[in-house]
């Protein structure tokens, strides 16, 4: 399948309320089994703390924001995007536009997430470890990217 070329671009300020409505669709989406309480949390958190500290890279499709990718160090602090994009190569585009650029990359994901650990393993990323989430009791995955 030929993936269509998607435009990435550096996130700006002014793209904030975009990527929090996408990050909202996709964790719906991908992460069902957290608490109410911690995905408001989250909310409040990635426009106060994740956004203003992360280098964040975001995809557009048909001219609208549909997904963007978050970095912090060589660790993807976030991967998301619009479940109606799935299954297009949108999440590998933007893994491949971080990946030229971080060398080896690592991820956490949690272990229900049944949209990104498949992804992931696609990818070529491996299981380094794994510890319990403390404010969610989830059990989550660490991951690298298998050398090449």
């Amino acid at each position: 399948m030929k993936v269509p070329k998607p435009m990435i671009r550096q996130y700006q300020p002014e793209d904030t309320d975009a990527v929090i409505a996408v990050w909202q669709r996709a964790n719906a989406y991908a992460h069902p089994f957290l608490p109410e309480d911690f995905v408001v949390q989250g909310t409040n958190d990635m426009r106060n703390i994740y956004l203003p500290n992360a280098e964040t890279w975001v995809l557009e499709h048909d001219g609208a924001l549909a997904g963007f990718i978050s970095m912090v160090g060589t660790e993807i602090g976030g991967l998301f995007l619009d479940p109606s994009l799935h299954g297009k190569g949108y999440g590998r585009a933007m893994t491949d536009h971080v990946a030229k650029s971080h060398g080896p990359l690592t991820v956490e994901v949690f272990e229900q997430n049944a949209v990104g650990r498949p992804f992931y393993d696609r990818y070529g990323f491996v299981e380094t470890g794994r510890y319990e989430h403390e404010p969610t009791g989830e059990v989550v995955i660490k991951m690298a990217l298998k050398a090449s």
